[in-house]
């Protein structure tokens, strides 16, 4: 028999000590447990961390369970490796892992002898022209958007990625973009929190990640999943054996603003 289940992603920044939380719902067979490696590598900080989980039936007391024997590392295309140490409550930590444009980073996850792997490149991370609000109004409501206006690199595949921390609250992913439709355009991306609850006074940070487009097909999937279906399919992860999650590295930049009375 087929059932949901909820995996619980948290998305923690050691530089912001902010902890931030997704919910991805997944079909899976209640007696077929995926391990769940999630491994969102920034810019931000050289005090990076992975967390490798494994998912558990519908009507388990925990959301997940943390995997506290994995040995996790991080390689990159200059020949050097990154071994990652355990923390507890499936957490791994490495403290010298600062990204560098243009470099290939390799994920290996060993759990019991099984092996998961992952590439990921760090993209050159695309400036912003100018950043703004703009109140929209849906039967006389109002609702506020944060305002990214920029020039897409012409002839380049770009793919961009945006959380929010509204009120020094939790990150949330917010929105993913792609330019296939704006290649070398000057663009305008319009940011919303997780519920679209903007409101007067909010103060709020945007994380703006350049992304590859293996990392975008993963959020894009999740931003556009119909809760209403009877059967969501599961976002499709670029770790290989059958693992959930995803690995990226990204350039990140943080972006704070008010939402006062336009």
């Amino acid at each position: 028999m087929r059932r949901r289940i909820y995996l619980l992603i948290s998305l923690c920044i050691a530089l912001t000590a902010v902890s931030c939380e997704e919910i991805i719902e997944v079909n899976l067979n209640e007696g077929d447990p995926k391990y769940v490696i999630e491994a969102d590598l920034t810019s931000l900080t050289s005090d990076q961390f992975i967390r490798v989980t494994q998912t558990v039936p519908f009507n388990a007391d925990i959301p997940s369970k943390p995997i506290e024997n994995a040995l996790v590392a991080v390689s990159d295309s200059r020949g050097q490796v990154f071994n990652f140490v355990s923390q507890g409550q499936g957490y791994y930590t490495v403290q010298n892992l600062k990204l560098q444009e243009n470099i290939t980073y390799n994920l290996s996850v060993n759990i019991d002898n099984e092996l998961f792997e992952a590439t990921s490149k760090l993209e050159d991370f695309v400036a912003i022209d100018s950043l703004g609000v703009i109140e929209e109004r849906v039967f006389n409501d109002p609702y506020y958007f944060v305002l990214f206006k920029f020039n897409d690199p012409i002839d380049t595949p770009n793919y961009y990625r945006y959380s929010t921390s509204v009120n020094g609250g939790p990150f949330r992913f917010s929105s993913a973009f792609s330019d296939k439709f704006n290649d070398g355009l000057f663009v305008t991306h319009q940011i919303a929190n997780s519920d679209n609850s903007l409101a007067i006074g909010d103060s709020v940070v945007v994380r703006r990640q350049c992304i590859s487009k293996e990392v975008y097909d993963y959020w894009n999937e999740i931003q556009f999943a119909n809760p209403g279906n009877a059967s969501p399919s599961n976002p499709k992860s670029n770790i290989s054996n059958g693992a959930f999650g995803y690995f990226s590295v990204t350039a990140v930049k943080e972006y704070g603003i008010r939402i006062e009375m336009l």
